[in-house]
């Protein structure tokens, strides 16, 4: 069964009645609990929302209000949307790790009444908020551990109740409310990511986020009963078009694991049909099984390396369906029985027919060793102003320098500038309260400014170069693309973070962050004492490591005849991990490069400067909110430039 498509299910409520009436006892929903799955049909997602609905009326919830929604992902969290939705109110998802100030700037902002939240955590943040937001005067918690003693507050079953009763009164109350809702009318609100300032509240309809899921769907043969593990912050778009819009307008099955520390368990049980991992989850994986691979014995390494070495060159092949040769297909399937297929298992992708990543630019090592496991990995380019789809690989026509072709009824132009723009049935309706911002993202005929600098190459395919801002060339005029360089590096287990400098610069220097388990792991077996990952991060052997591999990513870019210029001449290793708490990333772990540039400006003086070495003093925020501070001295290393390869002579 494919995508359901009926003119007049133009609003989730209205699909989530449709899957109701005609799928009642398929699942819909599963959640983990007490490390067992719970499955939930649409009988059962129905008959919940229309309850959560009249419960929300009862409290005075109605057409045009906010609703904030914050934790993980929960069907119950989901349903409170829809049960939003249902009255014509608008939800407004933040992320479940935002510190109080950054939640406190959305609910202020949206102008929100209501909030639920899904435990005590998040409570206690409404709570504070409250004493400077007091319009925010009704918050509803769903798990209860915890909130004994607490006042005011209302329970996620107390407003089903309050709903039942209604409905008792009136059986047609919420109907008739999603009767009156229309594609046209706000669906959602989705604050960006707030890489240059205060995030933004972009406004999405019905027809955008319907258009982009039914696209979506269309594109890659997306059926009901699909499955997909929602493990990505539902304040996010691409969890919120994958995991909600296609939910009901596919009848995929959302699967909500138990905890962020069970996801790969959960993803492994489950088995989704589906998948979705931005580049910061696909390191993560690769970091694991390179420390894995670190820590097995000979034997094992060496048919590892062996096998991932023929499935590079052959594993894309196959899945796009080239020619490949018989020998050549005869190891592939060796290498599958003893290799692919047991770590497509571990990592929970032996059932994946399609699978996704975007959110900013993936090196090419890293997508190419999905694929040569045989995940039919594709890039996908988007954005929350979008509903997510610009353009997707075609299948047989998936190339890691690409982000794909655009998605049927998008439209492409590339600016004079160099800067992508796009049209399309998803472009988001307006930026709310900030009419000067809509006015400069997106023209009066429809065009968005993506503020991606790209082309379109010869296939047709786009290419995305760097963010149009970042873009830059060294003294010498030689092309300066910092996230080209940054996704080199992080392919290395060893790197979780990278930050290149350059911009009219004379050479390029870099701030390194470690990955405290591969580098950790990596100690261990070489008898290296650490207390912490600042003693780590400074010791001389780390630095020989990380050096290393600077240099290998430096011989990548000497054949490169456009990059070979933009070696990394000078680097550091950060004595902290930079953190979305101290304002260094996003809360979609986003770089801030100009926030980063200016809190550490004494090290890049110092990188430039000729400096061995550089004392630095930072605030930071720890994990249970504290503040502190660190201070130390940061090494500094000089590398030697490779030898550019010998341009081509056309003809």
């Amino acid at each position: 069964m494919t995508a359901i498509s009926t003119s007049r299910q133009d609003t989730f409520p209205k699909l989530l009645a449709g899957l109701a009436a005609t799928r009642p006892h398929a699942p819909a929903y599963r959640e983990k609990e007490y490390g067992i799955w719970q499955t939930y049909d649409w009988a059962h997602v129905a008959e919940q929302v229309n309850r959560l609905a009249a419960g929300l009326a009862d409290l005075g919830l109605g057409r045009g209000e906010r609703l904030i929604v914050v934790g993980d992902n929960r069907p119950r969290l989901y349903w409170a949307m829809a049960a939003a939705q249902s009255l014509g109110g608008v939800p407004v998802p933040v992320y479940q790790d935002s510190v109080t100030e950054e939640l406190a700037y959305v609910v202020e902002h949206a102008g929100a009444r209501f909030a639920i939240a899904e435990n005590q955590e998040q409570i206690d943040k409404l709570l504070e908020i409250q004493k400077a937001v007091p319009a925010l005067s009704t918050l509803v918690y769903d798990d209860a551990r915890g909130m004994r003693h607490y006042q005011g507050l209302l329970s996620y079953d107390e407003v089903l109740e309050r709903g039942r009763k209604r409905l008792a009164e009136q059986p047609t109350f919420v109907s008739d409310q999603v009767a009156k809702g229309s594609g046209g009318d706000d669906a959602i609100m989705l604050y960006t990511s707030g890489t240059t300032g205060r995030p933004k509240g972009a406004v999405l309809s019905y027809d955008n986020l319907v258009w982009a899921a039914r696209a979506g769907a269309e594109f890659d043969g997306l059926e009901a009963g699909d499955e997909l593990l929602s493990y990505l912050p539902m304040a996010w778009v691409g969890d919120h078009l994958f995991s909600y819009a296609q939910g009901y307008v596919c009848g995929l099955v959302v699967n909500c694991p138990e905890s962020a520390s069970t996801v790969m368990t959960d993803l492994r049980e489950i088995g989704p049909t589906y998948y979705f991992a931005p580049p910061r989850v696909l390191e993560n994986l690769i970091t694991q099984v390179m420390i894995r691979m670190e820590d097995a014995g000979v034997l094992k390494r060496k048919l590892f390396h062996t096998f991932m070495a023929h499935a590079r060159r052959v594993g894309p092949e196959l899945i796009d369906g080239r020619p490949v040769g018989l020998l050549d297909r005869l190891l592939y399937r060796l290498g599958d029985l003893l290799v692919y297929g047991p770590l497509k298992n571990t990592l929970g992708m032996s059932r994946v027919r399609v699978a996704y990543t975007a959110g900013e630019a993936v090196g090419p090592e890293i997508f190419n060793f999905f694929r040569a496991l045989g995940v039919n990995m594709k890039q996908l380019y988007g954005q929350t102003e979008a509903s997510v789809f610009v353009t997707i690989h075609p299948n047989g026509e998936v190339y890691s320098d690409t982000v794909g072709k655009p998605v049927s009824n998008v439209e492409l132009r590339i600016a004079e500038s160099g800067e992508v723009l796009y049209r399309s049935p998803g472009v988001f309706k307006e930026y709310f309260k900030n009419p000067q911002a809509t006015n400069d993202t997106k023209t009066p005929d429809g065009w968005v400014h993506t503020g991606d600098a790209g082309y379109l190459d010869d296939r047709g395919h786009l290419r995305i170069i760097d963010r149009a801002r970042d873009v830059g060339k060294l003294s010498d005029g030689t092309l300066f693309a910092p996230k080209f360089i940054e996704n080199k590096l992080k392919f290395f287990p060893h790197i979780n973070e990278a930050v290149a400098f350059g911009d009219g610069r004379d050479f390029v220097t870099a701030f390194v962050n470690i990955d405290m388990t591969a580098v950790g792991d990596w100690a261990e077996r070489r008898n290296i004492a650490y207390a912490s990952y600042q003693e780590l991060a400074a010791h001389p052997a780390v630095y020989d490591l990380i050096e290393g591999e600077i240099g290998q990513v430096n011989r990548d870019l000497a054949r490169d005849p456009r990059m070979a210029g933009a070696q990394i001449r000078r680097f550091l290793i950060l004595l902290k991990a930079l953190d979305a708490d101290d304002g260094e990333l996003t809360r979609t772990n986003k770089v801030r490069r100009g926030f980063i540039a200016e809190r550490y400006r004494t090290l890049v003086e110092a990188l430039y400067g000729g400096a061995k070495d550089a004392h630095i003093k930072v605030d930071v925020t720890f994990e249970d909110g504290r503040k502190g501070i660190i201070e130390g001295t940061v090494a500094i290393r000089d590398l030697a430039p490779q030898a550019a390869a010998p341009l081509r002579k056309a003809g």
